[in-house]
């Protein structure tokens, strides 16, 4: 079998079954590991699958550039950010992490002009302003044009200085095994950064990213404080998180 067909069959494993065990698809098509492994590298760095110990996982649809992950999942993600937004204390200082699911949430923010949000996305910061009387704190950098949200050294220097009561995470897989994880190296970073700056990090769950993993771990699950679920999802894998 050539290697465009053997990377055409892997892709549809990952399509049907939604996984690739690089050992049993070696035994299959009677090819070495090393094959199997060469072609999903090549397939990863062509952003078509995410590499794991032992094989291959799907792409999530969270880690689509923002303009289309703003049509994925929306009813799920309005229900994780009330949940959130119920969370939030009077007088508080709160993050609010780049993403679609922290834009629902600065739609519904309290009104009271006693709240501080810092947020490292201009989307989520104008979101605020417009929706609430919140003080908002914009945290400079270079921004991301997939992501939308400033990261890099003048962020990660202002992060250094600031200081929050809760950190309402985004990310793009949440996974009992792989635990917190996203699409861009320097996300990750920023989002580690803001996340040892904040007294709590809740996660926020819509239901596309349980069970996804993405290629860059954010942090274990044993480091958050609690995982925001969407209370209509009926993933079995939402029992094995800590749901706040």
């Amino acid at each position: 079998m050539l290697g465009v067909q053997r990377k055409d069959h892997l892709l549809g494993l990952l399509a049907s079954q939604g996984r690739v065990v690089a050992k049993e698809v070696a035994t299959e098509l009677g090819v070495s590991e090393d094959s199997i492994r060469r072609d999903l590298r090549e397939l990863a760095d062509a952003g078509l699958c995410i590499r794991v110990y032992g094989g291959a996982l799907p792409v999530p649809p969270a880690d689509a550039p923002l303009e289309q992950r703003a049509t994925v999942a929306t009813d799920s993600k309005q229900r994780v950010a009330a949940a959130a937004v119920r969370l939030i204390d009077r007088g508080s200082t709160i993050v609010l992490d780049a993403g679609t699911t922290t834009l629902a949430m600065a739609r519904m923010l309290p009104h009271g002009a006693d709240l501080t949000v810092i947020t490292p996305s201009p989307a989520v910061a104008l979101t605020a302003m417009e929706h609430s009387r919140a003080r908002v704190l914009m945290i400079g950098g270079e921004l991301h044009r997939h992501s939308g949200v400033a990261g890099g050294a003048l962020a990660l220097e202002a992060i250094s200085r600031l200081a929050a009561d809760r950190f309402f995470l985004g990310v793009t897989g949440i996974d009992p095994e792989h635990g917190l994880t996203t699409g861009e190296l320097d996300d990750a970073v920023t989002k580690r950064a803001l996340a040892a700056r904040s007294v709590e990090t809740f996660v926020l769950a819509s239901a596309e990213k349980i069970g996804a993993v993405s290629r860059f771990p954010v942090l274990r699950l044993d480091e958050i404080t609690g995982v925001i679920a969407d209370p209509d999802d009926v993933s079995p894998l939402i029992a094995s998180l800590h749901t706040a």
